[in-house]
């Protein structure tokens, strides 16, 4: 039966009986973290033999004779550029390779045209107060890159095929202070989303106010299904971009952090040769180049695309029966009818929807016993959650007896949070 069905006296039983249990987990002491979307150990021991294709200094040597040990090459390595190329169907001279971190390099480049401005535009520093579309729910470490500028962020609804593009148009087409979009297209963090080949060449057929409006396309996920026969698949933006004659408009972002060692990837920037030369130009001062050798373990470790989804099949297998450890305790919720989450087909999130005015609560919870979750609300900018009902699930950190734990404490928290909404 439902909760909503139940009477008083019935839910006040039922909230007796949970308490019971939330007080013998409390007895365990737990100590579990969901709070981020760390890949666990099985993955890292996926690329163990990386740290070994780099054995005498010959190996050091790329294929065109640089000698990797050394300073030099600014925009990456070209059998580096020529893999991240062939990953996500581009030319090799609109590939950027940055260092370990993709948010990093998103930094970098929003830094910059706060310093320094885009293509000859004006610094957006000097253009008073300019602004920052941000689908939710969405990627907090997002939101706060331009938080800390002070860059005003304004929520735009994510459906199940990408974001409201009417409510986008009309900011972007019209207001010459809107500067940028945060997008996650393929299988978005944390809803699991993927856009829709719609909602892709509207994108790029936006025709901004602002000469200095550019897209920020995190493409994180791009090869992170979890099944490699049934998986979404986006249309290639920067294609879509110049056929609908806006070239300029998007930079692409990847890294393969969570194909390998996050604290050891490589993260790279796909843009127009317009874009790339006004970036190469600032980035020359800011360092000499980034870390080759790591690019070369790379290469020689994956050696091609091919290479890749090999890899992360292997991925795939750890981390697909996780999700389904997830959707199978969620089950009960549905059916109590005071829940509801995503199912997405791969990345490293997904979405529970607790009854509004609850996700706080449950988190609180589930905190107090041990297992710690994403703040609720942090996926919405400023952390603001007007309907408090949203909490992105991060599956893949845990050990498989431990995901097991932390979802039945989580199931028995979000429960007591919708009885404790229920009988007020």
């Amino acid at each position: 039966m439902k909760y909503t069905e139940m009477s008083k006296a019935q839910l006040e039983a039922e909230q007796k009986e949970l308490l019971a249990q939330y007080e013998k987990i409390k007895a365990q002491h737990l100590k579990l973290d969901m709070s981020r979307g760390k890949p666990g150990s099985e993955q890292l021991d996926l690329s163990q033999g990386m740290l070994t294709v780099l054995k005498t200094k010959e190996d050091l040597i790329s294929e065109s004779g640089i000698d990797c040990r050394n300073y030099g090459v600014l925009d990456g390595l070209p059998e580096m550029k020529r893999l991240i190329a062939e990953l996500v169907q581009a030319k090799e001279e609109q590939v950027f390779i940055g260092g370990n971190s993709s948010l990093n390099l998103m930094y970098t480049i929003i830094a910059n045209a706060w310093i320094y401005g885009i293509c000859g535009e004006k610094p957006w520093s000097q253009q008073g107060e300019i602004q920052f579309l941000c689908p939710v729910p969405g990627y907090d470490r997002h939101f706060k890159i331009t938080e800390s500028l002070g860059i005003r962020m304004i929520p735009i609804p994510l459906r199940p095929d990408g974001p409201d593009m009417d409510i986008v148009e009309s900011y972007v087409n019209q207001d010459p202070s809107i500067k940028g979009i945060w997008c996650v297209p393929q299988y978005s963090n944390p809803a699991g989303y993927s856009y829709s080949d719609q909602v892709v060449r509207r994108m790029a057929a936006l025709t901004p106010a602002a000469p200095d409006f550019r897209i920020f396309w995190d493409n994180a996920y791009v090869i992170h299904h979890l099944d490699f026969e049934d998986h979404d698949a986006i249309l290639n933006i920067i294609d879509e971009c110049e056929k609908a004659g806006h070239p300029d408009l998007v930079y692409e972002f990847v890294s393969t952090s969570k194909m390998v060692f996050p604290g050891n990837g490589v993260s790279a920037l796909i843009t127009s040769t317009t874009n790339m030369a006004d970036i190469k130009r600032i980035m020359d001062t800011e360092t000499i180049g980034f870390d080759k050798i790591n690019q070369l373990q790379h290469v020689r470790f994956f050696h091609d695309k091919a290479g890749i989804v090999s890899h992360m099949k292997q991925h795939a297998a750890i981390i697909r029966p996780r999700f389904e450890t997830i959707w199978q305790h969620f089950s009960v919720l549905g059916e109590l009818g005071i829940a509801s989450w995503t199912t997405p087909k791969g990345g490293y999130f997904l979405s529970l929807y607790t009854l509004p005015g609850c996700a706080k609560r449950t988190a609180a919870l589930c905190k107090e016993v041990g297992v710690i979750l994403t703040p609720a609300g942090a996926s919405y900018p400023y952390g603001k959650d007007p309907e408090d009902h949203h909490i992105r699930i991060a599956p893949t950190y845990p050990s498989t007896e431990e995901l097991k734990t932390a979802c039945q404490v989580l199931v028995i928290c979000a429960r007591l949070a919708a009885l404790e909404a229920l009988l007020r």
